[in-house]
């Protein structure tokens, strides 16, 4: 009875397993990379394939981090395929219950194509199919997901920033530059973890509408998300030779593997005779439309056009011409077993009858040209308020353009410019509705005026005569040509023209008043002397500074000045009045000349008296150091003597201890 209880368990068991494996995507290393290629992933009778080679981790165990996968009776989007990865492909298949990573127990080296290609420089565990071919039509596309173990929740935001990579690069056979296919779509940004990526964890989402799920332990496969089915194209050019490389490659460190599934059977060679024409993308065909659609291709012995499934009949030119709805097929024969197809979808919509009106703006700007702003989204909501909701308006430079003018448009035709709106029904077909942009212009010169206003003193304004109405932003508003002010601040006024055209005209008036000289900073005894005269800050206006009373200068700072008096002269420029004062540089002697002459022949410090600096102490010495004279600040000269003997022609030194106990120090020349 134990013996069979064991057995029934065991069956149970058994069938269990197997039921939950028939959920999960299987995968096998046993392929070769020319059957993978030519028939799992190409899957053509023409495909002219070639060079094909792959390499990858080849672990101790045999494993290997490339082959086939079979994702039939899953919930896989592919039904089978090739899947490339950055570790054992063993790991790849479900349940998502563990990490798949190879423990760090086999590395190999990363692509230098990859890291060109994507800015890296540390990649490595690099698997790469490639294989050279040579397409019969102009367009070649494949599908596929990429997944992997870095879509992590919300461990640590430092996953951010780590995503394995990979790439699909295609190149032209002779040249040496690779385009990149795995990119978000429209974008030229590669895809990977951090730019493919949903919402809900700790990084912030990227291009969330290409991505599928993370991943719960119930999925097919053993990574933690994946995007949804992506396609990779390209143009090409038919008899070319190509060089395709696919490529993914671990980043940084080994741990967390990433896989790419290539789905099977979706690479194709096609032939690419125009976009679709669909109401949903806005461009359906017009009743009455007609569209020529052109398959020509090099080498093709037959063609057949289909029009919803059904052989045309007589449609057997590389041409035809579309004149109702439908989707069409053209399968493009270049023997016996090689056949090519290319599509489009054609839809048609409803016209529409509208009618014509004006718009008139002033010319806004300060070149009166008749050439300014229109706010076409103004004009739309005037004019066309009562379209349905469904109707789309688009501004058009003319009937024939293709490129919309922006909301906020200037007009490049003087005064008078007709462009068009063009209304287009849900059904995508439109009608050319003329516009007449009408511009008027304020031709009268107007000038923004700045004013000082002198303390306790009032001004009259005036906006200047011939416009039709004033008026003036005072409480109460004025609406007179001028206006009487006894305070300073910004004064607006508008003024409109014959031509209903207004402008504002800003009279800014600022208080002024005479200056108080609070202090005058002498910084003397230097090469360079100067003095700063400082305003009081109690002082309202806008000053000018000399030094003779004619020539003023706006910097309150005088530099290179030579010892004497002054008078400073500081001048409100605004006419508010002007006042003075005096002041003195000190300097001393470079030199003296006591030759009895009259001239030069004593040496002291001037003006030290009107500084109130008379009770200073200078010192006179001889080069080694020995007192020769002191003399005081009030006047005091020394004629070049010692014990009343004549000094020799050298140099002499000096110590001014003045009587702010400031000290000056320095030297001077004895000539004779």
């Amino acid at each position: 009875m134990n013996a069979i209880k064991n057995k029934l368990i065991l069956a149970l068991f058994v069938s269990i397993f197997q039921f939950g494996n028939a959920q999960n995507i299987s995968v096998d290393e046993g392929y070769t990379p020319e059957y993978l290629v030519n028939d799992v992933l190409i899957n053509s009778t023409c495909a002219n394939v070639f060079n094909i080679t792959v390499s990858g981790g080849n672990f101790a165990t045999g494993e290997k981090s490339y082959g086939f996968f079979d994702g039939v009776g899953t919930s896989f989007p592919f039904q089978n395929g090739i899947i490339l990865s950055t570790g054992k492909i063993n790991n790849a298949p479900g349940p998502n219950s563990y990490l798949s990573d190879d423990g760090g127990s086999m590395g190999w080296n990363g692509d230098n194509d990859l890291n060109t290609a994507l800015g890296l420089s540390n990649s490595f565990n690099a698997t790469i199919l490639e294989f050279d071919f040579i397409p019969l039509g102009n367009k070649i596309s494949f599908d596929y997901i990429f997944s992997s173990e870095q879509y992590l929740t919300n461990p640590s935001a430092n996953q951010c920033n780590f995503t394995d990579g990979f790439a699909f690069l295609l190149k032209e056979a002779s040249s040496t530059t690779y385009q990149n296919l795995a990119v978000v779509p429209g974008t030229n940004t590669p895809v990977k973890v951090n730019t493919v990526r949903g919402s809900g964890t700790i990084c912030p989402p990227a291009n969330a509408a290409y991505f599928d799920a993370f991943n719960d332990i119930n999925h097919p496969t053993n990574y933690n998300g994946q995007t949804k089915v992506l396609t990779a194209e390209s143009d090409v050019t038919p008899g070319e030779t190509y060089h395709i490389k696919l490529v993914i490659a671990d980043e940084g460190n080994y741990r967390y593997d990433s896989a790419i599934f290539l789905g099977g059977g979706s690479f194709n060679f096609t032939i690419d005779i125009g976009d679709d024409r669909l109401i949903a993308n806005g461009n359906p065909l017009c009743q009455g439309e007609n569209l020529v659609v052109d398959a020509t291709q090099t080498g093709a012995t037959a063609y057949q056009w289909f029009q919803n499934s059904i052989a045309i009949p007589g449609a057997t030119n590389a041409t035809y011409n579309i004149t109702s709805a439908g989707d069409y097929l053209v399968e493009i024969n270049y023997g016996p077993t090689c056949q090519t197809t290319g599509s489009i979808k054609i839809e048609y919509a409803e016209d529409l009858i509208i009618n014509e009106d004006t718009f008139t703006l002033c010319d806004a700007d300060t070149n009166q040209d008749g050439i300014t702003l229109f706010d076409l989204d103004v004009i739309k909501n005037q004019l066309f308020t009562n379209l349905p909701t469904n109707y789309v308006v688009s501004f058009f430079e003319t009937t024939t353009s293709t490129s919309a003018l922006s909301s906020n448009y200037t007009n490049t035709i003087a005064y008078n410019h007709t462009i068009y709106a063009r209304v287009i029904n849900i059904q995508g077909c439109y009608t050319n509705y003329p516009i007449f942009l009408k511009v008027t212009t304020f031709d009268e010169i107007i000038l923004d005026e700045e004013i000082g206003l002198c303390e306790n003193d009032v001004l009259i304004l005036n906006a200047g005569p011939g416009f039709s109405s004033y008026l003036w932003d005072t409480n109460p508003p004025q609406n007179s040509q001028q206006i009487l002010i006894a305070s300073a601040g910004t004064y607006h006024v508008t003024l409109t023209n014959a031509n209903n055209c207004s402008k504002i005209k800003t009279f800014t008036i600022i208080a002024s008043g005479i200056a108080i000289i609070e202090d005058i900073i002498i910084n003397d005894f230097q090469e360079n002397n100067t003095a700063t005269i400082q305003i009081s800050s109690s002082s309202v206006g806008d000053y000018e500074f000399s030094l003779d009373g004619i020539n003023y200068q706006d910097s309150n700072v005088f530099s290179n000045l030579n010892a004497g008096e002054y008078i400073v002269y500081v001048q409100d420029k605004n006419g508010c009045g002007i006042v003075f004062e005096k002041f003195y540089i000190l300097d001393y002697p470079k030199y003296f000349t006591p030759n009895g002459d009259g001239y030069n022949d004593t040496w002291f410090i001037d003006n030290l008296d009107k500084r109130n600096l008379e009770n200073s102490i200078i010192s006179i010495f001889d080069r080694y150091g020995k007192l020769l004279k002191q003399i005081n600040g009030s006047g005091e000269r020394w004629n070049g003597t010692f014990n009343e003997t004549n000094l020799p022609s050298t140099d002499y030194w000096f110590e001014i201890k003045l009587t702010n106990e400031k000290i000056i120090k320095g030297h001077f020349s004895l000539k004779r």
